[in-house]
């Protein structure tokens, strides 16, 4: 019983609550630094070091925390994981570094980060607030490699810089420009969508907390009611 909690926690993450496709969180970073797949995997490990450290942090500190200073007490821990992530990706991995750019130091503000601070980690054990960052990482992570991928392949012919198409069709240099991004982001939600409503789930309509797929993690009273 309890391993298959700890199975669910982790597993959320990555299809049922992916935090890209499912819950339409991080967006920004998503269609800014998608332009080719290593930068997809630069970001979303980046991410998922910060979550998992953050998260297990902030729960061993849910009791000791008061409750009208969690925002800003949840944010000065999550910078300071992104901080220490930055010094590493500067001084070990200086070309992702150039790459991401201002996105890196932006994951302090990442919706994914805050929100399962506040909807997880500051309500559940340290491991389980752990396996959900893991989860949730892997998710983002895998997401960000595929558009990386789609927009690379599609853009410039190669992925992972390799040439794989460039030398006998012309790219599309459009899937590297914002208009591309957009694009492949509404493809892979749209078939996001149609694998869940073939698996008998209820298609993401984002409004509303009875919409929510962490509604039963948060405690606001119009949740509660629901």
């Amino acid at each position: 019983m309890k391993s298959n909690k700890y199975i669910s926690t982790f597993t959320n993450g990555l299809v049922k609550e992916n935090p890209v496709l499912r819950l339409v969180l991080g967006t920004c970073p998503t269609l800014a630094v998608t332009t080719a797949a290593i930068n997809g995997i630069g970001m979303g490990v980046s991410a998922t070091l910060v979550l998992i450290c953050s998260n297990i942090v902030i729960s061993l500190l849910r009791n000791i925390i008061p409750d009208k200073v969690r925002i800003p007490a949840y944010i000065t821990i999550i910078a300071g994981f992104v901080s220490v992530v930055q010094m590493l990706v500067k001084a070990f991995l200086p070309a992702i570094d150039q790459s991401l750019g201002i996105y890196l130091p932006l994951i302090v503000v990442n919706c994914i980060i805050l929100g399962r601070a506040e909807m997880f980690a500051s309500k559940n054990a340290p491991v389980l607030s752990a396996l959900d960052g893991f989860g949730m990482g892997i998710g983002f992570t895998a997401v960000l490699t595929l558009m990386g991928a789609i927009r690379e392949l599609l853009g410039a012919g190669s992925i992972f810089s390799f040439p794989i198409t460039a030398e006998f069709i012309d790219p599309m240099v459009i899937f590297l420009l914002p208009p591309g991004g957009f694009f492949v982001f509404g493809i892979l939600v749209a078939v996001s969508n149609a694998l869940a409503k073939k698996a008998g789930k209820k298609p993401v309509e984002h409004l509303g907390c009875h919409n929510c797929p962490s509604r039963n993690f948060c405690e606001r009273q119009e949740c509660v009611n629901e």
